[in-house]
Parts: structure tokens; C-alpha cells; sequence
């Protein structure tokens, strides 16, 4: 099998937690180079720009796209026009819309666009998905809370606008839920927290349904200090499913079913692989509609400013 060679553009913390390592180890995949202004890897080619990697960087086949999103849809654009494969990080763009020029873009070049939402390769997603299916489900709770100095220190691109905010990691929530649900769910009100010096909420509450009526909560927070939660509870006729620490255990009433290490982003550099090889894409957008969704129809309320 011919390898994919993938340079990695945007070399920040998630890129070298999680990427690198991820690249190593799924077969089919190698990282050839890095593209990024602060950081680089000694034993690879390194670049500060997308241009210059593209322009004058070794032989590759595909970029994975580790930048703030409000500069991804430049950078995706460049890529694809240059032949390449592209892995979006989540969220995939700054805006719904902008996304619709590049699936035309890969397509049109035969090429694979993969907009990736890692948290639903956490272990007990499927599981939860496969559970759920055969149960009726009654109401769900989202809480999804983070200390933002932990997770994203010295990222102010995070509260600028594109970045998101706490839906930044809200969007994993959202991701799952869209997941291991077996009906589309809507956003039909939000509470959106803006500090009084940002531009991005910093926590929000959302009440979302289904076509039937379900109650679906969800509160976000990126003022968590100590333990961290990112759980969803999932009440049913047959029991309560809860969905803990980002999506790697699952339990019914309290007795856990399903739990493994974490190896989402090899799910991921698999699935890349895996479209590369044909040329085919991958692009799901209802997270982030939801998140769009929450902006649109959002009561917003300024509180205390925030200082990192």
C-alpha cells in the first residue's frame, strides 16, 4: 500500500498532542513536513507558511489543517487547488457557508475533503449509537465543562469571532449527540455568556428537540476549575445511559458497558487514509449548524471579563 504522505499546517498544542502520534501509528500514514510560524518537529522539513510548504516543500499528498478555523477556508482552498488531500480539524471553518465552495472545490479535483469531529471516535460512542437504538429515549443532558487556561492557554484566537468560544469544545458534545441519537435534533433556545473584553462566549445553555418533542439540554462552561466534566445522560425506558469523560466510558445505571483507551485521532488518520485512497470526502456539518443555530437564536448576556 502506498503511503499518505501528510504535512501537518498549524503546529499548536492539539497538533502535537495528538496528531503526531496519531499519524505514527495508523499504517498507511506518514507525516513528511510541518507548516507553521512558531513551531516545528527537528527531524521534519519545516515552513512557516501553507504557500511555502506547497510551493517549496518535499512531495506530499495531503495537508492536515491544524489552524484556527477562521483561516482554514484559505488555506483548504490553496491545498485542494494544489492537488492535495485535506483534513479539516474541528470546527471546520469559521462559518457554515464557507464550506460549500470547497466540497465543490475536492470534488470537482477528485480530491478528499475531510471535515473531522474526533470525539465521535471515542470508544463508547458506537456503543451508546447501537444502545440507544433499540430504546425509547425520554431526555438528554449535555455538561460540558472546562478550565479554558488548561485547555487552550494563550489561545486568544478562541474568543475572537470565528473561534467559537466554549463552543469550541461544546462542538464535541454536539458532535456525539448527533451522532448516538436516531433523529436530527433542532436548537430552539440558547443562553449565551459574553465576557465584558471578549468577543466569543465563554459559557452557554442551549434547549434543543427532535421532530417528536424530545427534551434535549445542554450547558457548556470554560470557567471549570478541578475536575472536568464532559458527560451526557441519556434517560430511556430501559434505563439511564450515561456517556462520561468525553465519550470513552458508557454506562447503564451506573454499571459500565463499554471503555478503552483514547484513540480517536488514529480513528481519524484511518478514516483519511481510508478516503484518500478513492478520492472520496467526508463532510458533515450539523454540529456546527447547531452551534450556528445557537448564535442566531442566543439571549446574550455580558459577564465578568476574562483575563488568561
Amino acid at each position: 500500500m502506498t503511503e499518505l504522505r501528510i504535512a501537518i499546517v498549524g503546529f499548536g498544542k492539539i497538533a502535537r498532542d495528538q496528531h503526531v502520534g496519531a499519524i505514527a501509528a495508523v499504517p498507511g500514514a506518514t507525516l513528511a513536513a510541518v507548516a507553521s510560524r512558531n513551531a516545528s518537529l527537528p527531524e521534519l522539513p519545516h515552513f512557516a507558511t501553507i504557500e511555502e510548504l506547497l510551493e517549496q516543500g518535499p512531495p506530499i499528498d495531503a495537508v492536515s489543517l491544524c489552524t484556527p478555523p477562521q483561516v482554514r477556508r484559505a488555506q483548504a482552498a490553496a491545498a485542494l487547488a494544489a492537488g492535495k488531500h485535506v483534513m479539516l480539524e474541528k470546527p471546520p471553518g469559521a462559518g457554515v457557508a464557507e464550506l460549500d465552495p470547497l466540497i465543490a472545490m475536492a470534488a470537482g479535483a477528485k480530491r478528499t475533503l475531510f471535515a473531522t469531529w474526533h470525539s465521535r471516535y471515542a470508544p463508547a460512542v458506537e456503543p451508546a449509537r447501537q444502545w440507544l437504538a433499540e430504546r425509547r429515549i425520554s431526555s438528554v443532558h449535555i455538561s460540558w465543562n472546562e478550565d479554558v487556561r488548561v485547555w487552550h492557554p494563550g489561545q486568544g484566537w478562541i474568543f475572537e469571532p470565528g473561534g467559537l468560544g466554549v463552543f469550541d469544545p461544546g462542538i464535541n458534545a454536539l458532535s456525539i449527540l448527533t451522532r448516538i441519537l436516531p433523529k436530527p435534533v433542532f436548537v430552539t433556545a440558547a443562553e449565551l455568556g459574553f465576557p465584558a473584553n471578549r468577543q466569543a462566549p465563554i459559557a452557554a445553555n442551549l434547549t434543543l428537540t427532535d421532530i417528536s418533542g424530545l427534551p434535549v439540554t445542554a450547558e457548556f462552561d470554560f470557567r471549570q476549575t478541578g475536575p472536568q466534566s464532559w458527560d451526557i445522560l441519556v434517560e430511556t425506558d430501559q434505563g439511564r445511559l450515561t456517556l462520561s469523560n468525553g465519550g470513552a466510558r458508557m454506562a447503564i445505571d451506573g454499571k459500565v458497558l463499554a471503555e478503552a483507551p483514547d484513540e480517536e485521532y488514529r480513528g481519524l488518520y484511518r478514516r483519511f487514509v481510508e478516503l484518500a485512497a478513492t478520492g472520496a470526502s467526508d463532510v458533515d456539518l450539523t454540529p456546527l449548524r447547531l452551534v450556528a443555530d445557537a448564535f442566531l437564536l442566543g439571549k446574550r448576556t455580558i459577564v465578568e471579563p476574562f483575563v488568561d
